[in-house]
């Protein structure tokens, strides 16, 4: 196993806390427009995490300490039953070129080889460098979509964008696609004017990305889940509770909700798009007509098997992730994992934050966890002093949290 740990001399590590400075101060102005300050929220670690045998520390921006947590006690539980099994699936990112032309589809169609060799050619600067990469268009497909709109159509392109999250890459070689099309049409003086000209609508890439998944799983013999509940029985509850997640959509929304407390923590710690990456995975979680829970679980024989397939699209070079100090740290601590080792551990966190949050609710209840971290606040609210907060922490060491408990244990008995 790989030991990762995070050393404070690492380069970067002090200047990466210090946003007084004027030069770090000036680049998170420039991510925004019309900045009155910055926005802090909890920069966190959770450690012990055991992904196809390698030990990792995950980076985590996240105000609900709960979350943490529980990434952290999934992480423990499941680095002594052979840790987590992550793969990506594939890669392939989708834009698509929304245009309507009044000619026929079985004559755009026959001429559509001839075209995409145009596209294909005049976009060819823009894709240069991506393509010495190792990634650039992997492919060009013509729909025709009249149920949309009349003479609609579409040309939806795949691309590869290795290490790099690719939005601006994608967009610009559409909005390139979209000029060469004119270009065509307007050339071909043998048609008839109606066919000369088509109008644009949109290019735009697509953050539905169901062929940019990774599948990650946990298994282990059913006897190995000891807890609150025995080892049958809270197997047997699990996998209930994940089967209603599947088929009631009230229950899928908030099953999945916790998944991203997981992805959405790790992507915004690593600069990614959190809300593309939630966008393009709700589509997924309904492309059966359906919305259904994202993650699965089943018995086989003596086995407990947990396990989740998600479209994820993350990048670890461009764009805020270059440039951000602490998205930057995050990535050092991650040990610059790859786009592929990215979306997997974004993956193991979705799933983690899963498996604690259902093993909670068939358990003790999901309350009982959370009003305990959720502590601080309540003091914070309240404006408790430390000698205040010190003794609330020891009464409720062993009592049920609640706002109404905390309030009336510091008006009666720790002199607020």
């Amino acid at each position: 196993m790989r030991q990762m740990r995070l050393d404070p001399s690492t380069p970067g590590l002090l200047s990466a806390f210090e946003l007084g400075d004027e030069g770090l101060q000036h680049i998170i102005a420039d991510l925004s427009e019309n900045q009155l300050s910055n926005f802090h929220l909890p920069f966190c670690v959770a450690p012990n995490f055991l992904v196809n045998g390698n030990i990792s520390v995950f980076p985590l921006v996240t105000e609900e300490s709960s979350v943490v947590a529980a990434l952290a006690k999934a992480a423990g539980f499941w680095a002594q039953r052979g840790g987590f099994h992550a793969e990506v699936t594939g890669m392939e990112k989708k834009g698509q070129l929304h245009f309507t032309w009044k000619g026929s589809p079985e004559k755009l169609h026959r001429f559509f080889p001839e075209i995409q060799k145009i596209l294909l050619e005049e976009v060819s600067p823009l894709t240069r460098n991506m393509e010495s990469r190792g990634g650039g268009i992997l492919k060009l497909e013509l729909k025709h979509l009249p149920d949309i709109l009349d003479h609609y159509y579409q040309i939806d392109a795949g691309f590869s964008t290795c290490n790099a999250m690719g939005a601006n890459f994608i967009n610009s070689c559409l909005e390139q696609f979209g000029k060469s099309l004119r270009l065509f049409f307007a050339s071909r003086m043998d048609w008839p004017p109606e066919e000369q000209d088509c109008s644009i609508l949109m290019a735009i890439l697509s953050n539905y990305t169901p062929d940019s998944k990774v599948r990650v799983w946990v298994d282990c013999p059913v006897e190995d889940l000891t807890g609150d509940l025995s080892a049958h029985e809270l197997a047997e509850k699990f996998v209930m509770a994940v089967h209603i997640a599947r088929h009631d959509v009230s229950r899928a929304v908030t099953h999945n909700k916790g998944i991203f407390n997981g992805i959405d923590a790790l992507a915004l710690a690593t600069g990614n798009d959190f809300r593309a990456i939630e966008a393009g995975a709700h589509a997924f979680a309904a492309r059966s007509g359906k919305y259904r829970s994202l993650s699965d679980a089943k018995i086989s024989g003596d086995h407990f098997v947990f396990s989740m397939e998600i479209p994820l699209a993350a990048g670890v070079v461009g764009g805020v992730t270059g440039i951000h100090p602490l998205a930057k740290l995050a990535m050092q601590i991650l040990g610059n994992p790859t786009a592929a080792e990215l979306m997997q551990y974004m993956a193991v966190a979705g799933l983690a934050s899963n498996w604690s949050a259902v093993r909670a609710l068939v358990t003790t209840g999901i309350q009982k966890g959370h009003m305990k971290m959720h502590l601080s606040n309540i003091l914070n609210g309240f404006q408790a002093t430390d000698e205040q907060k010190q003794a609330v922490r020891a009464y409720f060491q062993d009592r049920e949290v609640s706002y109404a408990e905390v309030e009336h244990y510091l008006k009666n008995y720790a002199g607020h």
